[in-house]
């Protein structure tokens, strides 16, 4: 079975909106646990627009299941991942200020910056994954970087199948078959949904986890939180 990991940014965002604790960014982390899913995913930017530098700190005594901490490796997230000790770091090429994650890494130019990141980070024992588009060059690249796994961007993929292109797997195929081969573990996430969870894990070979956001906090406005968890739960068996 794929593992559910649930982002919580959007909680924080939402907490954030009107000041105080409300709604509980460490409650809801908890409950998403009790309901089910196999992790908990933050993405702390520079700004702290949404999750603060203190929630990643609050969360570690609050996650049981698995930790993701996701951010580009700056001076100040490096400090903060390396005080955490999450179970997994997800390395992700964000300017600063962006909306949202946009692009994946070029692990080719950057292969020197981000092996020194990866050294440093696997030697405190995180594990490390590289957020990256599904392109073949790219991937051979984030392996000889020494990365664990590497996370595919799906924002493309999940558009075009919104609009009936069943086809746009096919990049996403043919590089999980490239990292399996070169003994990279594969995570998946952006803008998976409800919509297409399904079709992508039954075509990604050894997909080993999806971190899912955004729309997973939207559905639950409608169906529930502990309802959405476990229909993505029931769809990626």
């Amino acid at each position: 079975m794929t593992k559910l990991s649930v982002n919580i940014n959007k909680i924080a965002t939402l907490r954030n909106a009107r000041g105080g604790n409300v709604p509980d960014l460490l409650k809801v982390a908890t409950d998403i646990q009790r309901f089910g899913a196999q992790g908990i995913t933050i993405h702390p930017r520079p700004d702290e627009r949404h999750i603060r530098y203190q929630d990643a700190r609050d969360l570690k005594t609050i996650v049981h299941t698995e930790y993701n901490i996701e951010g580009n490796p700056q001076h100040n997230f490096i400090d903060l991942v390396l005080e955490c000790r999450p179970d997994q770091v997800t390395l992700v090429p964000d300017a600063i200020g962006a909306l949202t994650s946009s692009a994946g890494w070029d692990t080719i130019q950057h292969q020197a910056y981000l092996t020194e990141m990866i050294q440093e980070f696997k030697r405190n024992q995180i594990r490390t994954s590289i957020f990256v588009d599904p392109q073949l060059a790219i991937i051979e690249g984030a392996q000889k970087t020494g990365a664990d796994r590497i996370e595919l961007y799906t924002e493309a993929f999940a558009y075009q199948y919104s609009l009936g292109n069943p086809k746009a797997i096919t990049p996403y195929v043919q590089a999980a078959i490239l990292a399996n081969e070169l003994g990279l573990g594969i995570n998946a996430g952006h803008d998976l949904s409800l919509d297409n969870i399904a079709f992508f894990k039954q075509n990604i070979p050894g997909l080993l986890e999806v971190s899912i956001g955004h729309a997973l906090i939207a559905e639950a406005l409608y169906l529930g939180l502990d309802n959405v968890v476990n229909m993505y739960l029931q769809k990626l068996k």
